[in-house]
């Protein structure tokens, strides 16, 4: 009995693979024993391959997703490429770019930088994970202190460095 419902449950799972706009094109493959889908295939960004897990976690009856998708592209892509991709993808999901840096190495994609809310580190994530090429999305954004100064105002930075805001008063100065 459970093997016949693992087979149904493997050919439910195909269907919908092959049938969504967003999985279609890649011809994944399932696999599903005691109720885990095992899927296998290669997507072009990270956001996909995370798509796959959600949409095959929503099917009724599957327990577990063991997501084996890779993340491919058609062409050689360098990590330049990878952050430049990012770049546009933060510029489009209207994340401030004056505070938010990229680097990718081997395509694992670090951001880095200081940002006003949380909202605007999920936003950064989702849009990274939509570029071309990006295998991993580590966030390494902290949010700005409240009441902090401004970082694009370069009166602001002058004035904190010239005045050593935030310096212990009982540290040696040099005069």
């Amino acid at each position: 009995m459970p093997a016949e419902r693992d087979e149904i449950l493997t050919q439910k799972v195909q269907a919908v693979l092959d049938s969504d706009v967003r999985t279609r094109e890649y011809g994944l493959k399932a696999d599903v024993v005691d109720g885990r889908a095992r899927i296998t295939g290669i997507v072009d960004t990270l956001a996909e391959r995370e798509q796959v897990s959600r949409i095959v976690s929503a099917i009724e009856g599957i327990r577990a997703v063991e997501n084996g998708v890779a993340v491919s592209t058609d062409g050689a892509i360098t990590d330049d490429d990878v952050a430049f991709e990012v770049g546009e993808e933060l510029d489009a999901a209207g994340v401030n770019r004056r505070h938010v840096g990229v680097k990718s190495v081997k395509g694992v994609v670090f951001l880095q930088g200081r940002v006003d809310n949380a909202g605007e580190i999920e936003r950064a994530k989702a849009a990274a994970a939509r570029a071309r090429g990006v295998k991993e999305v580590i966030s390494q954004l902290k949010l700005r202190p409240p009441g902090g100064y401004d970082d694009e105002s370069l009166e602001a930075i002058f004035h904190h460095q010239v005045n050593n805001d935030g310096e212990d008063e009982g540290e040696a100065r040099i005069f």
